[in-house]
């Protein structure tokens, strides 16, 4: 299985005033296409900064990050903001659906960024929102969805691009038990049929065992297990 994501050596530095906070020491990571990863660990490991520097919305203090064949690490703000248009869906926890917005209109947003005309905009938007079960919502505005509809939306604007990468930081922090399992299902078939690579933060342990493998974070250093069918 070809590496997809490859990390080595990365450090991150945060400066507070005069103080020093290293928050990644030195990770070394490989992520095959395809493959679905939980990063885990307790709050301030380091697992969402080391999300942030997957999706290409950080960058790294030392070492290197290849996404395919970019070393995203070198990229300038403007280069890295154009990868990640094209390359990687974001699923937060708190959706970060505009409300005056339909829930069609909120899936098209990623596309606006793009050359496409306003009909082949729509049409995605309807595909992307029939893949994740909402086709009948088009119509509807955050305030009229629940939240784990709000979530399958925000799922829907991550895939509208068709990414290579699905970053996803605690994608059901704010959903109950039943529901969170609805979108993690979603976010699991979309890795099996469809063969997204999914990175996910979570530290849900039930959360995490959606995923292929999981990568524990504590205090900026890491540990893995084993790849699972």
């Amino acid at each position: 299985m070809a590496v997809l994501v490859e990390i080595r050596g990365v450090t991150k530095v945060y400066r507070r005033g005069r103080e020093r906070i290293e928050v990644l020491h030195g990770i070394d990571l490989d992520i095959p296409s395809g493959d679905f990863v939980a990063l885990m660990g307790p709050s301030g490991s380091g697992k969402t900064t080391l999300l942030n520097l997957i999706g290409g919305l950080d960058t790294p203090t030392g070492g290197s990050i290849t996404v395919g064949d970019r070393r995203i690490d070198q990229l300038s703000g403007g280069e890295l903001a154009a990868w990640r248009a094209g390359h990687v869906g974001f699923v937060f926890q708190f959706y970060n659906l505009l409300p005056a917005l339909s829930a069609q209109r909120n899936v098209e947003l990623p596309l606006l960024l793009t050359d496409l005309p306003a009909a082949e905009r729509r049409r995605r938007a309807r595909i992307a929102l029939t893949l994740v079960g909402l086709d009948d919502r088009a119509r509807h505005k955050p305030r009229e969805l629940s939240g784990g509809q709000e979530q399958r939306v925000a799922i829907a604007r991550a895939i509208v691009s068709d990414p290579t990468l699905l970053v996803c930081d605690e994608p059901t922090g704010d959903l109950d038990r039943a529901t969170a399992d609805e979108v993690l299902r979603l976010i699991q078939m979309l890795n099996r049929e469809y063969g997204k690579t999914v990175v996910m933060v979570t530290h849900d342990p039930k959360a995490a065992e959606y995923a292929r493998r999981r990568v524990h974070l504590d205090k900026g250093t890491m540990t893995a297990e084993p790849l699972s069918a």
